[in-house]
């Protein structure tokens, strides 16, 4: 574990980074939103440019706030397509990249690998060399968690790196060659890795959203294996504030868990919503639970060391109870917004 002490003492020392063009990749999309909305208003002296192709978990419903604002800019495109993506940077002289766009949905990783890659890998580095062409002076890239692999360490960034699905996969891919850019280019880049994100806006495939959308339609929550998974989830504005905070203090070269400091099995938390939904006996919540299939490998848990990103000021300020009850009610409010013709497409969590 990383000494705190330390990491402040160095992080003190740094400026306050200012952009000026910012691009966010994935903008339409859950936390992509999120983190538009908050720059968009916090900063209105910065131009904000959203870059989407409004795949399946996106929605412009997301950004019907800020859509309105003279320095937010919407682009419909592929971050794969090198002429979009160069386009997009020549014309709005990006000097700032955050990296939001991803496919992210593991189950879907297993049937569409090569899809993942494609999106994940190469997508990254079209973005990368366009940053590279444009002299950028800041890339966050977003990663993941689930590059660390199951673990009963509690790993910081240092730890070696065993993912062991397709999509965490394709998310160290991208890693590698965002290293690479960073050591041989030697360009400004961040990169984050974060425990599970919830809260309003999410697509129904992540497994929060999934129990609630299934409990409200009178179905059952379907868990894969026994339920003895262990995850850690952030609300999204405590998410939102992590990234404000890596924009604004983080230093470059460095890579920054962003933990939760809430983990609970998937089981629990199944039961957790039931009683919020269903306001069931304690002992009744298996009339509402369906155990699957597992999947061929199910990571046990995934906490991390968010000690380095705490030293930059941020801390996790929403209880979890508190942030899964503003959620149940944004859905209970809010039941049409996502348009799912079958639900059991996004059945396993």
């Amino acid at each position: 574990m990383e000494n705190e002490n330390d990491i402040k003492e160095t992080h003190l020392k740094c400026d306050i980074y200012e952009p000026k063009n910012i691009l966010l990749t994935g903008g339409a999309g859950f936390i992509g939103s999120h983190v538009a909305i908050h720059l968009a208003k916090s900063y209105p002296q910065c131009q904000l440019v959203v870059l989407d192709n409004l795949d399946y978990n996106s929605n412009m419903k997301n950004l019907e706030e800020i859509k309105d604002l003279t320095n937010f800019i919407f682009v419909q495109g592929d971050i794969t397509d090198f002429d979009t993506v160069n386009n997009v940077f020549k014309s709005h002289a990006i000097d700032t990249v955050l990296h939001f766009a991803a496919q992210s949905h593991v189950d879907l990783s297993v049937k569409y690998s090569l899809k993942f890659t494609h999106v994940n890998v190469i997508g990254t580095h079209v973005l990368l060399e366009n940053s590279r062409l444009n002299n950028i002076r800041r890339f966050i890239h977003v990663s993941t968690d689930e590059v660390y692999g199951s673990t009963d360490q509690i790993p910081d960034p240092n730890q070696p790196l065993e993912p062991t699905n397709p999509y965490a996969c394709s998310k160290l891919a991208a890693e590698c060659i965002v290293m690479a850019y960073r050591k041989y280019f030697q360009m400004p880049i961040i990169i984050s890795r974060g425990n599970n994100v919830y809260g309003p806006h999410q697509f129904l495939e992540k497994v929060i959203p999934n129990f609630i959308f299934r409990l409200l339609d009178n179905k059952k929550c379907l868990i894969h294996g026994d339920g003895e998974s262990e995850r850690d989830f952030l609300y999204i504005s405590d998410v939102v504030n992590a990234f404000d905070h890596l924009l604004k203090y983080g230093r470059p070269d460095e890579i920054y868990n962003i933990s939760s400091t809430h983990g609970i099995k998937i089981k629990d938390l199944a039961k957790k919503i039931i009683h919020h939904i269903k306001n069931v006996k304690e002992g009744e919540e298996d009339e509402f639970i369906e155990y699957v299939a597992d999947r061929n490998i199910n990571d046990i848990r995934y906490k991390v060391d968010g000690t380095k990103i705490r030293s930059l000021g941020w801390d996790p300020k929403i209880d979890f109870d508190k942030g899964l009850q503003l959620t149940i009610n944004w859905y209970t409010n809010n039941r049409d917004y996502w348009k799912i013709s079958d639900i059991t497409l996004f059945e396993h969590n």
